[in-house]
């Protein structure tokens, strides 16, 4: 398995791969993920410039260690083909799927993928997919695709052709994105795979966006799409641990740890009653502090 498939995403911020501007460097802002648009922000008659673009800047930026998705066009277009043969080209790091309804979806452009990075001599195995649900088909069936391919590393909502299809729209409540945000996520723990929320388009009201965010927090999402370096900081603040859930977590871990080799299922940390099932949310906690920067124990 690409050992990047569990890598820490908090925040993927989309830029127009066609603008040098844009795509020159995006990592001084350190997102953990950017996603290169080659799809809705590129008119139909700039697709090869786009394309040329990424291409150079794949191959010619150092992004410091930010994992680069490329976004590509939609399946019922003519363009998707060589996007794919682009990426893998310029050896970009995942794959993202606009719209995707199937698991023939996932399986149509991991043949592509597969072609490519043969044509190109990259690494078997070294391209990952993600997969954007866009429609409420896509939401019903988002557990056959998550189970599609040992490439798809997650699942990613997007809500305003979401909202379209199920005829409303987004209001900045949350509700209208509630039934597909449960499912999506359910569906990915259920499969092993990450889930990612959809964009927040307000710039202009950052308390609305953190409300957002801490309650895709709160549902279980790994991370956020974002289309502003404003938006960063807020969505790695609230899904990096804090110094009291990361000793609090050791504690467990530690605890946990004595008392099964005593034979000694139950017991209190901090006053709160413990027991066995605590200790993959406590080593979660802990690993995420990790890969986040800020854990100094020694666990």
């Amino acid at each position: 398995m690409n050992p990047n498939k569990k890598r820490l995403r908090r925040s993927m911020m989309f830029l127009n791969a066609q603008k040098p501007g844009l795509i020159k460097d995006p990592y001084i802002y350190k997102p953990d993920s950017i996603m290169l648009d080659l799809e809705d922000a590129v008119a139909t008659n700039q697709k090869d410039a786009a394309r040329f673009s990424l291409y150079h800047a794949l191959q010619e930026i150092d992004y410091r260690g930010v994992e680069r998705v490329v976004r590509i066009n939609g399946l019922d277009s003519e363009y998707w083909k060589e996007d794919v043969r682009v990426c893998v080209a310029g050896g970009c790091d995942a794959i993202r799927i606009p719209k995707t309804e199937s698991p023939l979806d996932v399986k149509a452009v991991e043949e592509e993928v597969i072609k490519a990075e043969k044509e190109f001599n990259r690494p078997e195995g070294s391209t990952l997919i993600m997969a954007a649900i866009e429609s409420a088909r896509g939401v019903m069936r988002a557990l056959d695709i998550c189970e599609s391919s040992e490439r798809l590393f997650g699942i990613a909502l997007s809500g305003g052709d979401y909202t379209k299809d199920l005829q409303t729209h987004i209001t900045g409540t949350g509700i209208e994105l509630m039934g597909a945000r449960q499912n999506m996520i359910i569906a990915a723990r259920a499969a092993g795979i990450q889930c990612f929320d959809t964009v927040y388009t307000n710039l202009d009201d950052m308390e609305g966006f953190r409300r957002d965010v801490e309650g895709i927090h709160l549902m279980g999402f790994d991370g956020k799409s974002i289309i502003n370096p404003r938006q960063i900081d807020i969505v790695h603040e609230i899904f990096t641990p804090t110094q009291k859930d990361i000793i609090f977590a050791e504690k467990v871990v530690k605890e946990i740890d004595e008392k099964k080799a005593l034979g000694i299922g139950v017991f209190t940390v901090d006053g709160k009653m413990i027991d066995i099932a605590f200790y993959d949310g406590a080593k979660r906690t802990i690993n995420l502090a990790k890969a986040s920067g800020v854990y100094k124990g020694d666990l």
